[in-house]
């Protein structure tokens, strides 16, 4: 059986969450419009939605 590896978590979700967005929008910005912009653009609303979500159910609105 296969075990889970723990690793602990230094930063809360939030701050992880707005780092990947910020490391994320900055490569898009960096790329001309095409496919590969499109699938970091859509990564990126996906990082925001989840985001968002935390601070609702987290109660930090």
């Amino acid at each position: 059986m296969l075990r889970r590896r723990r690793v602990p978590q230094t930063t809360t979700l939030q701050e992880r969450l707005a780092q990947f967005t910020r490391t994320i929008r900055e490569k898009a910005e960096a790329l001309p419009d095409g496919k590969e912009r499109d699938e970091l653009m859509k990564r990126l609303r996906s990082a925001d939605t989840a985001s968002n979500l935390d601070r609702q159910f987290a109660g930090r609105d």
